[in-house]
């Protein structure tokens, strides 16, 4: 049997493992259609019609978040049209994101790992994050969205090709005082930012949200953007602090204070004043996650 004695060799064979993985998910080719024509400067809604309507279980999900009480309308949502003027781009591009992603990975859920728990605390970050990169003047707020949602990708990589791993680094946590990277890192030779960093570059998304998803838990180590990784890196803590969207494998995340003065806040009684305005968001974006299941 074959020993893997240092860290080193772990990630060599993790890496190399990642790079021979030939069914690992490609991007979603509904999310490239629809980013492509979110993304002009003018989009063109009958062009976005055309191409949800592709997937009439996507259709149907849009619809159900346009007539949910999230938005309070008196009128029924019946077509995409009027779906796509209730919502907006900027929304739908969220929902598009967020519902083309979690059909692709399709994990099923284990005594290990909860799926709707990992997606609620995925699609919270998400929102989180583009709400506090508008507060901070964080100017492209879809790219916010992306990389808060996509951040802990690299564990449902693990969790899907590594699952043997998955479940070794379950018990370290367990059994341990190690934290999450911390156990990852033991069993694989690296942790689930690179892996989900590895993802990113595999879907031929733009280096610095790549850089982002890496350096989420570091994100002064970021070379390209470390202020949206800042931003990331608080939005996930906050689903922790505020227990709204909080992921069990995390629950050890602690707060880069450093990174905050990315933010201009430089003390822990300007970082509690600032996060008092977050729950009543955080509460109301749960809310919406029940309609993308």
């Amino acid at each position: 049997m074959e020993i893997i004695t240092t860290q080193s060799q772990r990630r060599t064979k993790t890496e190399m493992a990642l790079a021979n993985i030939f069914k690992l998910p490609p991007i979603p080719k509904l999310l490239l259609e629809a980013s492509k024509i979110l993304d002009a400067k003018t989009p063109k809604s009958k062009e976005l019609v055309d191409v949800i309507s592709k997937d009439q279980s996507l259709v149907t999900k849009v619809l159900s978040i346009a007539n949910s009480p999230l938005f309070g309308l008196q009128r029924k949502v019946t077509s995409m049209d009027f779906a796509i003027l209730v919502l907006g781009f900027s929304e739908l591009k969220k929902i598009i994101s967020a519902l083309s992603v979690i059909e692709t990975f399709k994990n099923k859920t284990d005594k290990y790992l909860d799926q709707k728990e990992f997606w609620l605390h995925s699609f919270l970050t998400g929102s989180l994050s583009e709400k506090i990169a508008e507060d901070v003047g964080f100017s492209v707020k879809g790219e916010a969205f992306l990389a808060g949602f996509l951040h802990d990708m690299g564990i449902a990589v693990i969790h899907r090709f590594f699952h043997s791993h998955f479940v070794t680094i379950y018990e370290l946590q367990q059994n341990t005082e190690l934290n999450l990277l911390e156990a990852e890192t033991e069993v694989l030779g690296m942790n689930h930012a690179e892996i989900g960093s590895f993802l990113a570059e595999n879907w031929n998304f733009p280096p610095s949200l790549c850089d982002v998803i890496k350096n989420h838990h570091n994100p002064n180590e970021s070379t390209s953007n470390f202020l949206l990784a800042s931003v990331i890196h608080l939005a996930d803590f906050l689903t922790m602090h505020l227990k709204i969207g909080n992921f069990e494998p995390d629950k050890n995340l602690a707060l880069d204070m450093e990174a905050m003065k990315n933010m201009r806040i430089h003390s822990e009684a300007e970082m509690e004043t600032f996060i008092s305005g977050y729950e009543e968001f955080l509460i109301n974006q749960s809310e919406a996650i029940r309609y993308l299941n």
